[in-house]
């Protein structure tokens, strides 16, 4: 005996009117489809965790280059104590050689600067403090920026007590009889080249930071403000780190 129950199928698809045709159907993607905001966030070319990875490798090979130039200054500096000429009177090989000393005021740059990588340090971390950037997502205000802006103004003006500092070494080494110029020793030659081209590295440091106290509000991104901070920080802290070395070698390499 036939059923009177006709099984209906697991989808209708409804026929276009005056034709036989059907029309396409439009299915909802569910489950494993593409599309979702998880998908989007963990793709490798979109992101802004992807693109302070970029800017990060990007400064990173920026200052791998600058920190070669300064290992090839230092092996030069080595070269050029040990270099010896002939001597005409003696005929015997000397050295021309004479140590400078330091001037002590770059004891007290040197404490500045590295009090500065602490500021600098302190902006980064406040800039990236998770609740503060969750309040700037949801639109309540810049905490994160308001909390960042005076310790990226502090390393701003250390950094230019630095350079005033390097400034009054430099007259102080002139007056000495050791200045800049064609009848420079080795040493001091060696000593405002060194000195000088780091202070020409931490002009762009502080180039940076003044863009980073008047411009980052302008930034309606938070994204955008903690990788301008964190771009900052790193090239801040390795011209510290580089001018340790520095100031190591002038002082016990002679």
């Amino acid at each position: 005996m036939p059923s009177i129950f006709t099984p209906l199928p697991a989808e209708t698809e409804r026929k276009a009117p005056g034709t036989g045709g059907k029309p396409p159907v439009d299915r909802r993607p569910t489950g494993g489809g593409g599309g979702g905001g998880d998908d989007d966030w963990r793709n490798s070319h979109r992101g802004p965790r992807e693109l302070l990875y970029r800017v990060r490798a990007f400064i990173f090979c920026a200052l791998a280059g600058d920190m070669m130039f300064f290992v090839v200054l230092v092996v030069l500096f080595y070269a050029r104590q040990a270099g010896t000429h002939l001597d005409p009177r003696t005929l015997r090989q000397v050295g021309d050689w004479h140590p400078i000393l330091m001037p002590p005021i770059l004891f007290l740059n040197s404490a500045i600067l590295m009090l500065s990588m602490l500021t600098m340090e302190l902006a980064r971390y406040h800039i990236f403090q998770e609740i503060d950037v969750l309040e700037e997502w949801l639109g309540l205000g810049r905490p994160a920026l308001r909390r960042a802006l005076p310790w990226l103004a502090t390393t701003l003006i250390l950094g230019v007590l630095f350079l005033i500092g390097q400034g009054v070494a430099w007259e102080q080494l002139t007056a000495e009889g050791f200045g800049f110029n064609r009848w420079s020793t080795p040493a001091s030659y060696f000593f405002y080249l060194i000195t000088g081209l780091h202070a020409a590295h931490l002009t762009l440091g502080i180039l940076a930071l003044l863009v980073c106290v008047f411009t980052l509000h302008w930034f309606k991104r938070v994204e955008y403000r903690q990788i301008g901070v964190d771009a900052t920080a790193w090239f801040w802290h390795a011209m510290g780190f580089a001018w340790l070395i520095l100031f190591a070698v002038l002082t016990f390499g002679q």
